[in-house]
């Protein structure tokens, strides 16, 4: 696993490297992100993604995780609030060493004089072929995620709305992993003794609705029921989060 990489031009790492190298649970690293979200924010914004569960034998995928990118400011303060064993000290070491020596590759392609490369026939040579593998590299990536693309667009411009479930079923994900995402991503909320409820933000970009219906209790009486659910939209917006492979989109789409 690479320790840091290159994200937007900006030299970061993540929480799973992070959690590899210093021999630790990802959920304890990513929970001490969270933890210290604020502190590490004066750093620079944090940003998250999620990484698509390994395929099960039985079929369908693991939980999903979401994962922390970071600065090499944030990461540093993340390990400082890691109990300071051997292996963390080795760890950080080591991390500095790695933002250190990807900086100065930076810092020396940018410093390279354009005017040197063009007169130097090996180079340009060498150039072209790097970007003509990129652009074949890209070409094909574009022809594999064209008919995932369509079938998302599909999707989003398709009618009606799922529950809950329906929705966790499509996306190849637990119910429970599913809810405590829109929760936690600030999609649904609950208050005591009431139904999952969506923050007004998201139904007016069109990713969940509610629905009203009328249900007759035992005792002959009816009780007006409110539903949350995920729009096509919504569930297209899920889909990129959980993964646009997932195969079960060529399903909704059809």
């Amino acid at each position: 696993m690479n320790i840091v990489t290159i994200n937007d031009g900006k030299v970061v790492t993540t929480s799973l490297a992070i959690a590899h190298g210093t021999e630790n649970d990802h959920a304890s690293v990513i929970k001490l992100v969270r933890s210290y979200q604020a502190d590490m924010e004066e750093f620079g914004p944090l940003g998250f993604e999620i990484q698509k569960g390994k395929p099960l034998p039985q079929g369908g995928f693991a939980k999903a995780t979401e994962y922390a990118i970071l600065n090499e400011q944030q990461s540093t303060l993340l390990l400082t609030y890691m109990r300071n064993s051997d292996i963390v000290r080795a760890f950080k070491k080591r991390l500095v060493k790695e933002f250190w020596a990807m900086a100065e590759q930076l810092r020396g392609q940018s410093s390279a004089d354009p005017m040197t490369v063009l007169s130097d026939p090996a180079a340009m040579r060498g150039l072209l072929l790097t970007y003509t593998e990129k652009v074949i590299a890209l070409e094909e990536k574009v022809a594999e995620q064209a008919p995932k693309v369509e079938a998302l667009d599909r999707i989003a411009t398709a009618d009606g709305s799922l529950c809950f479930t329906d929705a966790a079923k499509t996306l190849q994900i637990r119910l429970k992993d599913l809810i405590a995402w829109l929760s936690s991503h600030k999609w649904i909320y609950q208050r005591p003794g009431t139904s999952w409820i969506a923050y007004q933000d998201k139904i007016q970009s069109g990713y969940i609705e509610h629905k009203t219906n009328t249900v007759e209790r035992s005792d002959g009486t009816e009780k007006v029921v409110t539903q949350a659910r995920i729009t096509p939209k919504g569930l297209a917006k899920l889909a990129e989060y959980f993964g646009p492979g997932n195969d079960s989109l060529a399903v909704i789409a059809a």
